[in-house]
């Protein structure tokens, strides 16, 4: 099942390998929706999907509680918003609305699917500030919306940080972490105005150790580094190798190492 939205490191194609790292519970807390590529095609009996994104949350709420006025107010700003003048003056209309404000669910849609290569990223003021992507056509995900409402009736949402969620996971409960990779220079942290750096990969293998320890499964997907190894070096660790679309120069590699690491019962 494809997502809402395009999604840079979305698991939806390595999905069935995910899936095989991912254990039976009575529901899936998941720190870092992003595209809720793993929601989208698992089948727990409840989801508590969180993110410290605010529009990507309100985008979701938003579908789960109207889908068909969703529908109706993106689709009419793609009928006439592929050209680039078009696309900065929908760019600056987004951010000059308030935080929370309904009319920017829609255009959040519309700038992921218009904006190069579909990243998702703020300037410092909290701008979304990605350029033009010029596509001749961009494709309008309504089978992809309407799935997700329909899934959405078994989802909690929350916007917040990933701490947060975690102290919500309880027994019975999988956790599933999809965190913003840890690089060498750690310099991929603009996908919210907060940032995702070292000091915040290590609290969260730490906080991966007291789920753990309370006999709560945790499953994070991150790069394949010394550094993530060292971090998880009493987890499980299981290299995969992950296709690249999104963001991949014409001509590079287009696939990237990977681990899934799955917590050790007896950390």
């Amino acid at each position: 099942m494809k997502t809402v939205l395009k999604w840079a490191g979305s698991k939806v194609r390595i999905i069935e390998v995910l899936k095989r790292h991912l254990p039976a519970g009575q529901r899936l807390v998941e720190p870092f929706a992003g595209s809720c590529a793993v929601m989208m095609n698992t089948d727990y009996p409840a989801y508590f999907i969180a993110d410290a994104n605010r529009d990507l949350i309100d985008m979701y709420k938003l579908i789960a509680e109207q889908p068909a006025a969703f529908i109706q107010a993106a689709e009419a700003l793609f009928e006439t918003g592929n050209t680039e003048a078009e696309y900065y003056r929908l760019r600056f209309a987004f951010n000059s609305k308030p935080a929370g404000d309904k009319d920017r669910a829609p255009l959040f849609l519309y700038l992921n699917r218009h904006c190069f290569n579909g990243l998702c990223r703020y300037n410092k003021k909290g701008e979304f500030n990605v350029p033009f992507g010029k596509y001749k056509k961009p494709y309008f995900p309504r089978a992809e919306i309407l799935a997700f409402a329909e899934k959405a009736k078994l989802a909690t949402f929350l916007c917040g940080n990933y701490s947060e969620a975690l102290k919500a996971a309880q027994s019975g409960d999988v956790v599933y972490c999809d965190p913003p990779y840890l690089t060498e220079t750690a310099n991929f942290t603009a996908y919210h105005s907060d940032g995702f750096g070292h000091e915040e990969h290590g609290r969260l293998a730490r906080s991966a150790r007291r789920l753990a320890g309370r006999g709560v499964p945790v499953v994070i997907s991150n790069s394949d580094t010394d550094m993530v190894r060292y971090l998880y070096k009493d987890f499980s660790i299981n290299k995969i190798t992950a296709p690249r679309s999104i963001g991949a120069a014409a001509g590079s590699i287009k696939s990237a190492q990977e681990v899934i690491a799955t917590v050790a019962w007896d950390c």
